[in-house]
């Protein structure tokens, strides 16, 4: 299978979201908020993975808005965490510009292939 742009970034993301993680328990003794973005940060590229391995059109959109979803639970714990003062504002945006970035590609697919469907 050929390597696609949204596959290696949101791989390279979920990279990112593990050794946040595991620094992050290490330093803030922060358990809970913490699980949650390591959970829907790396299930990011997992469902973008199944995406690329879909059997159908409806099943790569389908896959690709779960991807979709987890990507904004993602910026969800992010903001939570900025907000409560764990992490500080370079943190949230080293972390936060390529969930985005993620987020704005898989839409964009995810309307293309629709617009392809009709």
């Amino acid at each position: 299978m050929s390597e696609s742009i949204i596959g290696k970034k949101s791989f390279e993301f979920a990279v990112i979201i593990v050794n946040f993680y595991r620094k992050f328990i290490v330093d803030k003794k922060e358990f809970v908020l913490s699980k949650q973005l390591l959970r829907s940060g790396t299930s990011v590229g997992a469902n973008v993975r199944e995406a690329l391995n879909a059997q159908s059109r409806l099943d790569f959109i389908h896959k690709l808005s779960i991807s979709q979803k987890e990507c904004d639970e993602a910026i969800y714990w992010l903001e939570l965490l900025y907000e409560t003062r764990y992490i500080s504002k370079e943190e949230f945006e080293k972390l936060k510009n390529p969930a985005t970035e993620i987020l704005k590609i898989i839409r964009s697919i995810i309307i293309t292939t629709k617009s392809k469907n009709s």
